[in-house]
C-alpha cells in the first residue's frame, strides 16, 4: 500500500480506557496512519462513524453503557454497502468471546496485551483488502454513471427523433411542430389529472407526438386537398390511423407500444361510430381516450388550409356537446377542471396556425 493511502485511510478506535487509545494512537503514527479518531465512550461510536466513513474499526468489548457487540449491532443495522472490517480488542481469551464476536460482524480478534508487531499486520492487511474493495465499489458507481449519462443521452436522442417523425407527418398535412408540442403537452396535463404515474405521464407526452405518423402514407391529393373529401377519398384518409401502427409495430418498448395504441385508437369515438375498429366506451385505450380530445382541441383552435381557428369558447361548447358521443365524458370533466393550465400550454406554444 502507497504512503499517501496510508495517510488517508480512516481508522476509528473505540476503547474506554484512555491508556489504551493514547498507545494505539502512538503506535499506529508511528507507521504513517494519520486519520485517527479515538473515542473513549462507546456512546459516541455511532456518530464518529457517521463523520469519519472510517475504514477500519478497532474495537473493544468490555466498554461501560454500550459493549462491543451492542456497537457492531448499531453499525450492523446501518446496513452500509462498504462496512469497514472490525477488529475485536480484549483481555478476553475465550474461544466463546471469539465465536460471538465473529458472529457479530468482526473480521478478526486480537487479544490484549497485544503485541504490536502482530496488531500491526493485521491492520495492514484488513487495509489493503478493504481499500482494494472500496477502489473496485468506486469503479462499479463511476461504471453505472457512465451507463446511466449514456442510457440518458439514447434516451433523449430516440424522443428526439420520436418528436421529428411526428412533426413530419404534421408538415406533410400543412400544419406546424407547435401542433404537436401543444397536443402533447396537453396529453401530459390530462393524464396526470386523470391519476396516472409519473412515468405513464412522461410516456404518452413523449408517444402522443406520433399520433398522425401515418398519415406519411395518404397521398398528396388527398392529405392536402383544401375541400370537403369525396366518400371514396375519405375512406383512403382514415387508413392512416392503420397505416400508423403498421409502422410503429415490430417494438417492444413502453413508448413505441404506447405511440403504436394511440396513432390506432385516437380517432376511436366513445359511441362506437370512430374508426377503425369502432370501439366504444372504455374498450378504447385511455390513451387513445385522452389524445383525441387533446388532438381535436388543439385542431378546432387552429387555422388551417381548409377553415379558421375557433376560439377557445366555441371549442369548449364543441366539445360538452360531444361528451359522451365522441368523447369520454369523465375525461371531459377533467378537461374542463384543467383549462386554465390547457391554456397556458396553448399560450407557451403559440405560433403560426395557433390561436
Amino acid at each position: 500500500m502507497k504512503t499517501e493511502q496510508y495517510e488517508q485511510a480512516r481508522i476509528l478506535i473505540v476503547d474506554d480506557e484512555a491508556a489504551n487509545l493514547k498507545l494505539l494512537d502512538r503506535m499506529l503514527r508511528g507507521q504513517g496512519y494519520g486519520s485517527l479518531v479515538l473515542v473513549g465512550d462507546p456512546r459516541e461510536a455511532l456518530d464518529h462513524y457517521h463523520q469519519a466513513r472510517p475504514d477500519l474499526i478497532l474495537l473493544d468489548l468490555n466498554m461501560p453503557h454500550l459493549d462491543g457487540y451492542e456497537v457492531m449491532e448499531q453499525i450492523k443495522a446501518l446496513d452500509d454497502p462498504l462496512t469497514p472490517p472490525i477488529v475485536i480488542l480484549t483481555a478476553q481469551h475465550s474461544r466463546d468471546y471469539l465465536l460471538r464476536s465473529l458472529a457479530a460482524g468482526a473480521r478478526d480478534f486480537v487479544s490484549k496485551p497485544f503485541d504490536r508487531n502482530e496488531l500491526l499486520m493485521r491492520v495492514h492487511n484488513l487495509l489493503d483488502a478493504h481499500l482494494a474493495h472500496r477502489a473496485l465499489h468506486d469503479h462499479k458507481a463511476v461504471l453505472e454513471q457512465r451507463v446511466r449519462e449514456r442510457t440518458e443521452e439514447l434516451h433523449h436522442t430516440q424522443l428526439q427523433v420520436v418528436q421529428r417523425l411526428g412533426m413530419a407527418a404534421e408538415y406533410r398535412d400543412e400544419e406546424t411542430g407547435n401542433h404537436i408540442l401543444r397536443m402533447s403537452h396537453i396529453c401530459n396535463l390530462l393524464a396526470k389529472a386523470s391519476g396516472w404515474e409519473e412515468a405513464q405521464c412522461d410516456l404518452i407526452l413523449n408517444a402522443s407526438p406520433m399520433h398522425d405518423i401515418g398519415k406519411i402514407g395518404i397521398p398528396d391529393h388527398i392529405l392536402l386537398k383544401p375541400g370537403r373529401l369525396e366518400p371514396e377519398e375519405w375512406q383512403i384518409m382514415k387508413t392512416h390511423s392503420v397505416i400508423g401502427a403498421n409502422l410503429l409495430e415490430g417494438d417492444n418498448s413502453d413508448l413505441m407500444v404506447m405511440a403504436r395504441e394511440i396513432a390506432l385508437s385516437h380517432h376511436e369515438k366513445w359511441d362506437g361510430s370512430g374508426y377503425p375498429h369502432e370501439l366504444s366506451g372504455e374498450d378504447i385505450p385511455l390513451a387513445g381516450r385522452i389524445a383525441a380530445l387533446a388532438d381535436v382541441f388543439d385542431a378546432l383552435t387552429s387555422e388551417r388550409p381548409y377553415k379558421k381557428a375557433w376560439t377557445v369558447n366555441e371549442a369548449l361548447e364543441s366539445i360538452r356537446e360531444n361528451s359522451g358521443k365522441h368523447f369520454d365524458p369523465k375525461l371531459v370533466e377533467v378537461f374542463m377542471d384543467e383549462l386554465p393550465h390547457i391554456v397556458c400550454i396553448r399560450e407557451q406554444f403559440s405560433g403560426p396556425g395557433a390561436l
